[in-house]
């Protein structure tokens, strides 16, 4: 008799201990009938109904331990982990934001980790590194501290520490460490991702950046500091993104022309335009209309040319727009 009620206690108590651990798991679905799920006619369906699930012993511990489980899934989710890396190795048709979704990472990770300059430019081949929680890597300055980069980052110095395995503050100039939880600058994942200039124009290239023949002597080659994009005499030029105007004027290579100061130390110039519609000081939109295509200067037909700079440094205007 001892016996049996002892045996049926252990039985009460485990029913209620798996009853805790749903309440726990999850709340909002306790007190509410579990919706049945209907077999295929295969014999694959979506699980077991709750009330079959828990009709004897043996599937009462085994519920408990699927519960147990999913309770140690989650419980990394809420707190910093010792960084880790998986490996992916590029093949055709991969692309960054494929591989983020894949992985339940952002796409900042993917391309902090892997020092990725230009995402539309992956090799095929190439391994990449895919981190085990989402942040970005910081290479530490001379003068930066972690309490600095915390702060820099809005995240806890704690778990900076944790993450990197760091049991000291010394030595750490010149490190990449992990920053969990951080994300890139808009200005830094736009230039990567090739979004951060919309078209001036709509049209064709018909000459590209860097070294071609020289149209007006073809014995010879030049370097050719931006895009030439086709377009009618009177189209709309409009400005790639927002900025000041710095210059406006007229010159005997660029015929009537326009530039452009933005943020992050870029600069554009606008070439050839047939008229100027915007002033040196004012402060332009991006899309806004800041002249029309025309043929000024040394040209050899109704064009607008394009030219980026970083810095003061010339760059590939192609690499920056959408």
């Amino acid at each position: 008799m001892m016996r049996a009620l002892n045996e049926n206690g252990r039985n009460i108590f485990r029913l209620t201990a798996v009853l805790f651990l749903v309440f726990i798991i999850n709340p909002a679905g306790y007190g509410k009938k579990m919706p049945e799920t209907v077999e295929t006619e295969h014999g694959i369906g979506g699980g077991i109904p709750y009330e079959n699930v828990v009709s004897d012993e043996t599937e009462i511990d085994a519920w408990h331990d699927l519960l147990i489980d999913e309770a140690i899934a989650r419980e990394p989710v809420l707190k910093p982990r010792i960084l880790f890396y998986d490996h992916h190795l590029i093949q055709s048709g991969d692309n960054i934001s494929t591989l983020a979704i894949n992985s339940g990472l952002n796409q900042d990770t993917i391309i902090s980790v892997n020092k990725v300059t230009n995402s539309r430019l992956l090799q095929i081949g190439r391994v990449l590194k895919i981190p085990n929680q989402d942040g970005i890597l910081h290479t530490v300055k001379s003068d930066e501290t972690l309490n600095s980069i915390s702060e820099k980052y809005s995240a806890d110095k704690n778990d900076i520490q944790t993450v990197n395995e760091l049991f000291s503050e010394n030595a750490l100039a010149g490190k990449d460490i992990f920053i969990p939880g951080a994300k890139l600058d808009w200005v830094s994942l736009q230039e990567i991702n090739g979004d951060l200039f919309i078209w001036p124009v709509n049209g064709a290239i018909t000459s590209p950046y860097g070294y071609r023949r020289d149209p007006f002597n073809s014995s010879r080659s030049q370097f050719h500091t931006g895009i030439d994009i086709r377009g009618n005499t009177g189209t709309p030029v409009r400005a790639a993104m927002s900025g000041r105007v710095s210059q406006v004027g007229n010159d005997n290579v660029l015929g009537n022309y326009v530039i452009i100061n933005h943020h992050s130390g870029y600069r554009t110039l606008y070439g050839h335009l047939s008229v100027i519609r915007t002033r040196s000081g004012a402060y332009v939109a991006q899309g806004e209309r800041i002249g029309d295509v025309g043929s000024t200067g040394l040209s050899t037909g109704p064009h607008l040319h394009f030219t980026v700079y970083k810095n003061g440094a010339l760059v590939n205007p192609r690499t920056l727009m959408r």
